[in-house]
């Protein structure tokens, strides 16, 4: 099955939202259960991932901008974006959320969580207004020249998603050169794992925020995760971030 299965009874071409929801999603769980991350190729064309490079020149649709280098970060900086969110992050996040909710709750129950997720984005943002957080937490990253990303997680208030994704909006070895997403895991008794996930542009990769569970000789396992950016060598980055959490 194609990992980006078209619906054939229009002819108008999918949108990036159908386009995640008519994903294999039963290959996407199990490369998440195997990995912690899998990869949608081709989730965004040229033409929206250039639209939302560009954007990040306009304060107006961000709510606060965070030189890495200031807060020991890394270097490069991104910004969140300020509610309303644009339209297309908007759909994006909504049709991630409800893909990814499943696994979210079958990940909460094997770690023995009691946390369980609404089927709904909206609702689950409405349980974390209640908590407080209420700021947008999708953002766009820019890298140039030297610029990288420590190993980090995403990780605010009470209430927190257990996957996010990124899309990468630039190309490799054309506007950039260097800067790969890097991943690594960390399982009790044993020393981390690092991938390097291979990204083209538009190509969107989903990964878990903070912890897995993974089977072991004793049972399931808490596994521990961090995601980061190498050094850039050439170019400029950009990268589009949904966090499917608020901030408070």
């Amino acid at each position: 099955m194609s990992p980006l299965a078209a619906d054939h009874s229009s002819s108008a071409p999918a949108t990036p939202a159908q386009r995640v929801t008519g994903a294999d999603w039963t290959r996407l769980q199990n490369d998440l259960d195997t990995d912690g991350h899998a990869l949608i190729p081709q989730l965004l064309q040229p033409d929206d991932c250039a639209a939302l490079a560009r954007s990040y020149a306009d304060p107006a649709r961000f709510r606060r901008r965070i030189v890495m280098a200031r807060h020991g970060f890394g270097r490069g900086e991104y910004q969140y974006y300020a509610y309303p969110l644009p339209p297309l992050v908007q759909a994006l996040r909504e049709a991630f959320y409800t893909a990814l909710a499943p696994l979210a709750n079958r990940w909460q129950a094997a770690l023995d969580l009691p946390t369980r997720f609404p089927d709904i984005h909206a609702d689950f943002l409405a349980r974390c207004r209640e908590a407080g957080q209420n700021q947008a937490t999708p953002l766009l990253l820019r890298y140039g020249p030297g610029d990288y990303n420590c190993l980090h997680q995403d990780l605010y208030g009470e209430h927190v998603f257990p996957l996010q994704a990124a899309v990468l909006l630039s190309q490799p070895g054309g506007d950039f050169d260097g800067g790969e997403f890097v991943l690594t895991e960390r399982r009790p008794r044993m020393q981390s794992r690092v991938t390097v996930v291979p990204l083209q542009q538009g190509d969107a990769v989903v990964f878990a925020v903070n912890q897995r569970p993974v089977q072991s000789q004793r049972g399931i396992a808490r596994t521990e995760l961090r995601h980061g950016v190498s050094r850039l060598r050439m170019g400029r980055r950009f990268t589009l971030g949904l966090i499917f959490h608020d901030a408070p």
